[in-house]
C-alpha cells in the first residue's frame, strides 16, 4: 500500500513537472515570436525623418492603381518631422497634387489613380523630375529623397540602344539631384505605351532608372522586364535601404 502511494505521488510529481516545463517552453517560444515580430515591425519602419517627393508617371498601366494602398501606408509610416510632396508626371508637365507638407495623412490622401492612358504620356519623365527637385528647400534639415514610380523610358531623342541611360535629360537629372543632395529611388512599372509591349523598351527604361538611381545615391527596384507583381517587396526593400543609408549617417 505504502509503495503504491509513493508511486502515485512520484507519477503525479513527474506529470506536474512536465506540465510546468511544457508551459514554460510554450511561453518562451511565444515570447521569442512576439519579440521577433516586434523587431521585424521596427525594421520595416523608416527611422529617420526625410524630405520625400513621391512622383508617379500618369500613363502607367492600370494595375498600378492597386498599389496606392501600400504607397499611402509608406507615407503614413514615415517618422514625425518628415515632409512629403506628391506629384504626377502627366503629358509633359508636373502636376503637384500636394506640395511639401508635414501632414503625412494629407499627403497620403492626395494620391489618386493614374490616368493609365497614352493621352497622359510624355517623351520622358526626367524633365518633370528636375522640376520636382527644384521644390526642395536647401534650408530644410534632414535627408532628401525622390521616389520615382515610372517606366523610365526616354524617347525624346529617338529609341535606340545608345540612348538607354545616357540621354541629355538623364544627365541633367543626375546633375541636379547631386547638386541638391537628393537621392532618387525608383520603382519600375510599365506604361500603357512601349514598355508594356516591347521587351527592349522595358529593358531600356529599367537601365535608365538604374543609372539615375545609382548615380544619385539611390536604388532602383524592379522584378524582371515583364512588369511587376506588387509594390510590397519594393517598399520593404526601400525601407531597409533608407535605414541603411540614413540611420547610420544621422
Amino acid at each position: 500500500m505504502f509503495r503504491r502511494k509513493v508511486s502515485a505521488f512520484l507519477i503525479a510529481s513527474i506529470m506536474t513537472a512536465m506540465t510546468v516545463g511544457a508551459f514554460s517552453l510554450t511561453s518562451a517560444r511565444a515570447s521569442t515570436k512576439a519579440s521577433a515580430k516586434t523587431n521585424e515591425s521596427e525594421s520595416l519602419r523608416v527611422s529617420t525623418p526625410l524630405n520625400v517627393a513621391v512622383l508617379i508617371q500618369d500613363d502607367l498601366v492600370a494595375r498600378v492603381a492597386n498599389e496606392l494602398g501600400v504607397t499611402r501606408d509608406f507615407i503614413r509610416s514615415l517618422p514625425a518631422g518628415s515632409r512629403v510632396m506628391v506629384g504626377y508626371i502627366t503629358a509633359g508637365s508636373l502636376q503637384v497634387r500636394q506640395p511639401f507638407t508635414t501632414d503625412l495623412e494629407r499627403a497620403a490622401n492626395s494620391l489618386r489613380i493614374p490616368v493609365a492612358s497614352t493621352s497622359a504620356s510624355a517623351y520622358n519623365p526626367y524633365i518633370e523630375v528636375i522640376e520636382a527637385l527644384k521644390k526642395f528647400d536647401p534650408g530644410w534639415k534632414g535627408h532628401n529623397a525622390v521616389l520615382l514610380i515610372s517606366d523610365g523610358l526616354d524617347t525624346s531623342h529617338g529609341f535606340d540602344s545608345t540612348s538607354a541611360g545616357h540621354t541629355l535629360d538623364i544627365e541633367r537629372t543626375i546633375k541636379e539631384a547631386n547638386r541638391r543632395n537628393t537621392a532618387i529611388f525608383s520603382f519600375y512599372a510599365p506604361s500603357v505605351g512601349l514598355t508594356s509591349r516591347s521587351y527592349l523598351a522595358a529593358s531600356y527604361g529599367q537601365s535608365s532608372l538604374n543609372r539615375v538611381s545609382h548615380d544619385t545615391g539611390g536604388r532602383a527596384f524592379f522584378q524582371g522586364t515583364t512588369g511587376f507583381v506588387t509594390f510590397d517587396s519594393y517598399f520593404k526593400r526601400l525601407r531597409q535601404e533608407l535605414n541603411r543609408q540614413y540611420a547610420t549617417a544621422s
